[in-house]
């Protein structure tokens, strides 16, 4: 909306980079104006994201906040009775909230796509009970922000894509359970199902979009 200052979560991956290019490439030709404030909350497991991060914010003016934590060191603790993705991922998301806050932002971005709305609803489904996904737009303290996932009807294959044509410095995951979560096993499976009936990707994106239309409170 007009006149936004708008907090932009970045990790270095192919997502956050799409998600920053996108919203920074489309501001010389909308009828509104906003600001642009990406951070990257580093999880402390050292590496050459946040550099990289640094370095190519700075080549595109970009004026990138970086917060360093320990959050993903403490989640993989011992004394972390918790998953340690859901810890971390509290915190991470905890941290930005209150960055965006302190900023003046009254809306955070985030780059889910499609199949991490799909994969949330499995997720959910399977391991909590609940039938549920993450919402494209969702309010949160009585509207003194708000979470907008602009990238919430896109392909992750369209990003991967998209990530190889314009070269951006994509980050590996430096954490140690990378690769072997709920959530990777839930990939996996759905890889599986769409190899074998290529209209199983389709059907399970319009239930969850079904879903969020009919009652997105539950989301």
């Amino acid at each position: 909306e007009d006149g936004d200052r708008l907090a932009v979560g970045i990790s270095g991956g192919k997502d956050s980079w799409a998600l920053l290019w996108l919203l920074a490439e489309r501001l010389p030709r909308v009828p509104v104006r906003y600001e642009l404030f990406p951070i990257f909350i580093d999880p402390g497991f050292g590496g050459p994201t946040a550099g990289a991060i640094r370095d190519f914010c700075a080549r595109m003016g970009w004026p990138v906040h970086i917060e360093n934590t320990d959050y993903g060191i403490v989640a993989h603790s011992p004394a972390n009775r918790e998953n340690p993705c859901f810890l971390c991922a509290r915190l991470r998301r905890k941290r930005l909230f209150e960055l965006a806050d302190g900023m003046g932002c009254r809306k955070l971005a985030l780059g889910h796509h499609k199949d991490d709305l799909v994969e949330t609803f499995l997720l959910n489904l399977l391991y909590a009970g609940h039938v549920g996904s993450m919402q494209p737009r969702q309010p949160f303290f009585d509207g003194r922000l708000t979470v907008i996932r602009p990238l919430a009807y896109t392909d992750e294959r369209v990003l991967v894509r998209f990530a190889g044509q314009m070269r951006w410095p994509v980050a590996e995951n430096p954490c140690p359970s990378a690769g072997h979560t709920k959530r990777a096993e839930i990939k996996t499976l759905l890889q599986s199902l769409y190899g074998r009936n290529k209209k199983i990707r389709g059907n399970l994106f319009r239930a969850v979009r079904s879903l969020l239309d009919q009652d997105p409170d539950k989301c």
